[in-house]
């Protein structure tokens, strides 16, 4: 092949020319930052648009709660989460910061509550269950103020009634809380219809407010006139019909618990929330009828008060109308003695009952009524109640041979007269037998008594003697009587026996009377029938 033809077949290479690209147009790598930072930029903004308001909650320890995993719950929705855990300066409590979602910004109320969810056992029975697995979280309940706040101080225990519950809450004023307790049942013909909410001391400190939720639609059988009474342990009555036992539950006599009621079932118009309530000891004392006022009165008793105490029954002839308030002595300056003075209550209206549309005199004060009562006898008397326990109680009744006395208007509280009872007159007049038998001369009569057993004793000796000397000289005369009378007792049987001749003689002779007194009945029926025949004879002998 020529040189030419490898030209032609295999031609010059030509050098490739060089363009530069334009500096203005990007590369196509830088996309990739460009992307991500735009995602981020989204993300950060999607995240601030759903992001809420932080709040501080403060509680008394961090049991169970862990930063990043501890959730907020309300109605088990996750409305925020724990961000961080730090210790109070003053080391006293923990501050937890939370951060809520957007959607929950309505809880920074002032008055939303927040709680800790974690297994309890306490009065209402034992919840939080499900966080052995989930672990423990924190609760919340919005708060219906206006008012927002950033801080605020985590409860101890769940609320037992949220503000989403349907129902109302009472005022009870009670003297003490007895053995109630938060979330202690409240029942209703026993059923239970609410619970203990809260419960405070009174600010003079003589009672306790207790506030109890009734649940919808329950709460409409609360009114103006129903009756809330202590519903805890068991409620036992003895009388003439029996024993009678009431409970409402086995929970109320464990735990405590309230149940109301209105007398005759006339609750009368529906009690408005927060409606106040005296609160019973029992069902009896909640359903009595009203006492009226009250009068205090002092007695005075010149005798032992050991058996009585403070909260005694004032009783007039079985039917309670007071109670005793306090129990004292005083020491009598002018009789320089001691008395025993007992302050009681009673409510006169009890001695008293209205009857159905009828009104009370007005005319008298109750002076004068008290008045002429005690002029009828009214006194007040130590009675024992139970002679097992020897308890005491105050007893008024008539005595209408008591000294007559009466009420001195000027004092006050006004005093009632009293009589001792048949007990203390009986150690009376035992102590008065007693001084009669301490004035007896008894070391007198005792000598008296050692002679007259001397000479007792040498008449004895003399009657002895005299015994032995008859026993000497008389017996055998006796002896040889005897046997006389035994003789004679022999001939007088032979002579009394029935064949003897005295007997046959006498049978003889007692047959002879008998004919001799029939011939004289004979003679006389014939005279009175002939009396004419003692002058004339008899006819028959005429005739012959």
């Amino acid at each position: 092949m020529s040189e030419e033809d490898k030209v032609a077949e295999n031609p010059p290479l030509t050098r490739p020319k060089v363009v530069r690209r334009r500096n203005w147009l990007p590369s196509m790598i830088w996309l990739i930052p460009v992307v991500a930072a735009l995602v981020g930029v989204t993300l950060v903004a999607r995240i601030l648009m759903e992001r809420g308001p932080e709040v501080v909650l403060t509680f008394k320890t961090a049991e169970g709660l862990e930063a990043g995993k501890t959730a907020v719950r309300y109605k088990d929705v996750q409305i925020g989460t724990v961000q961080s855990i730090r210790l109070a300066n003053d080391r006293s409590h923990v501050r937890v910061l939370v951060q809520l979602k957007k959607e929950a910004s309505g809880f920074t109320a002032q008055d939303t509550r927040f709680w800790v969810v974690r297994p309890r056992l306490d009065t209402t029975g034992i919840s939080g269950l499900g966080t052995l697995l989930s672990g423990a979280y924190i609760g919340a309940d919005a708060g219906t103020s206006e008012e927002t706040a950033g801080e605020f101080t985590g409860l101890e225990v769940p609320p037992i009634v949220t503000r989403d519950a349907s129902g109302r809450q009472f005022l009870l004023r009670a003297r003490d809380v007895g053995s109630l307790d938060i979330g202690s049942p409240v029942y209703f013909r026993r059923i239970k219809v609410g619970q203990l909410a809260a419960y405070e001391l009174d600010g003079d400190g003589r009672g306790v407010t207790l506030r109890v939720f009734v649940n919808a639609p329950y709460d409409k059988f609360v009114g103006v006139n129903t009756r809330f009474w202590h519903a805890s342990g068991f409620d036992v009555e003895l009388n003439a019909s029996g024993l009678k036992v009431r409970t409402q539950s086995l929970a109320t006599v464990l735990l405590g618990g309230l149940a109301f009621q209105a007398p005759d079932d006339a609750a009368g118009p529906v009690a408005q929330e927060n409606t106040a309530f005296a609160l019973a000891a029992d069902e009896a004392s909640a359903m009595k009828e009203p006492d009226g006022p009250s009068q205090t009165m002092l007695l005075y008793f010149n005798q032992s008060l050991r058996g009585l105490s403070p909260g005694a029954a004032v009783d007039f002839r079985g039917v309670v109308i007071g109670e005793v308030k306090s129990i004292g002595v005083e020491f009598d300056r002018d009789e320089r003695e001691f008395k025993m003075p007992v302050v009681v209550q009673i409510y006169p209206d009890r001695m008293r009952r209205r009857a159905i549309g009828a009104t009370i005199d007005s005319r008298y004060s109750p002076l004068d009524r008290w008045q002429f009562l005690v002029s009828k006898g009214l006194r007040a008397q130590l009675r024992t109640g139970n002679l097992l326990t020897g308890q005491v109680y105050v007893a008024i009744d008539f005595f209408p041979e008591a000294k007559p006395t009466r009420i001195d208007p000027s004092r006050t509280p006004l005093e009632l007269p009293t009589t001792p009872n048949s007990l203390d007159e009986l150690q009376s007049q035992v102590s008065d037998i007693a001084r009669k038998l301490n004035k007896v001369p008894f070391d007198e009569i005792s000598a008296d008594l050692r002679k007259a057993l001397g000479t007792l004793n040498k008449t004895l000796a003399t009657t002895e003697q005299l015994a032995k000397s008859l026993n000497n000289d008389v017996t055998p005369e006796m002896t040889a009587a005897m046997k006389d009378v035994r003789r004679t007792l022999k001939s007088a049987e032979r002579t009394i026996a029935d064949d003897s001749p005295l007997q046959q003689d006498m049978r003889q002779t007692l047959q002879e009377v008998t004919r001799a007194a029939a011939s004289l009945r004979i003679l006389t029926d014939y005279l009175e029938r002939h009396p004419e025949s003692l002058i004339r004879g008899k006819p028959e002998d005429k005739q012959k």
